[in-house]
C-alpha cells in the first residue's frame, strides 16, 4: 500500500532475532538515518534465538518474518528485514504488495556502487557460506572480495561492546589490506552500533547495513509515490 493522507509514511523493521533490546537498538539507528516524514516501528521475532548464528536458525527464522510482515501489511508502507541473511525477504517480496528490503542486499548494493570491490567483516563463522552466496545472487560476485571474521565467539563478543569493536576492526583491516576491499560492510543487524563506531576509524567506506536499508526503502517508497 502507499502512504495514506492521514499519517506519516511508516516503515516496519523486523528483527528476526528474538531480542527486544536489539530491536530497540536497530530502530534507533534506523530512525537516525531516516528522512523527515518517515516513521520507523519495530517488530521482534519470538521463535528464533536471541542471536542467529547458524544456517539452520537463519532458515528457521524466515517463516516467522513472513508472518510478522503479513500481520502488519495494512499498517506500513515498506519493510526492512534486519538480519544480514535477509531471512523471509524473498517470500515477502513474492506475496505482499509492499516494498521490502534486507540489510544484507541493501548494504552489498551500496558497497558495490561505482564498481567498488567490497568485503564483509562479521562475527558469525557458521554463516559465512550464506554471506558468500549473496553477492552472486545480487549479480555482484565479481566485486566481492570475501568475508573476514572477527576473533572470538559471536555471542560473547556481542555482550562486550569494546571487545566487539576491536575484533571487528581487525576483520575490517584484513578486508582492506589482505583482500583489497575498497568498502567493507559490517555484516549483522545486532552489530549496528559497532558499525557506526567503526566508520571514522578507516579511510575506506565502512558500510553500516541498517542505514543502507533505510536509504533504499525510502528511495523505493518515494519512487512508487511519484508514479
Amino acid at each position: 500500500m502507499g502512504q495514506s493522507s492521514d499519517r506519516r509514511t511508516r516503515i516496519l523493521l523486523i528483527n528476526p532475532n528474538s531480542n527486544e533490546a536489539t530491536t530497540a537498538m536497530m530502530v534507533a539507528i534506523a530512525k537516525s538515518a531516516a528522512m523527515a516524514g518517515f516513521d520507523i516501528v519495530g517488530a521482534t521475532a519470538t521463535r528464533a534465538p536471541a542471536m542467529i548464528v547458524t544456517p539452520e536458525a537463519l532458515e528457521a527464522a524466515a517463516p516467522e518474518v513472513e508472518e510478522i510482515a503479513r500481520a502488519h501489511q495494512d499498517s506500513c508502507d515498506g519493510i526492512i528485514v534486519s538480519a544480514f541473511g535477509d531471512p523471509g525477504l524473498a517470500g515477502i517480496k513474492t506475496t505482499l504488495n509492499l516494498h521490502a528490503v534486507g540489510i544484507g542486499e541493501s548494504s552489498m548494493l551500496e558497497a558495490a556502487a561505482n564498481g567498488r570491490r567490497f568485503g564483509v567483516a562479521t562475527t558469525t563463522p557458521l554463516l559465512k557460506w550464506k554471506i558468500d552466496a549473496l553477492p552472486d545472487a545480487l549479480g555482484l560476485g565479481s566485486r566481492y572480495a570475501g568475508t573476514r571474521l572477527a576473533d572470538g565467539d559471536p555471542e560473547t563478543l556481542i555482550r562486550d561492546p569494546t571487545r566487539l569493536r576491536t575484533a571487528l576492526a581487525g576483520a575490517v583491516e584484513a578486508c582492506i589490506v589482505q583482500d583489497g576491499a575498497e568498502a567493507v560492510i559490517i555484516g549483522g543487524g545486532p552489530l549496528g552500533d559497532a558499525a557506526r563506531e567503526l566508520q571514522p576509524m578507516f579511510t575506506v567506506p565502512v558500510i553500516a547495513p541498517i542505514p543502507s536499508a533505510v536509504a533504499r526503502i525510502i528511495r523505493l517508497i518515494d519512487a512508487r509515490a511519484t508514479v
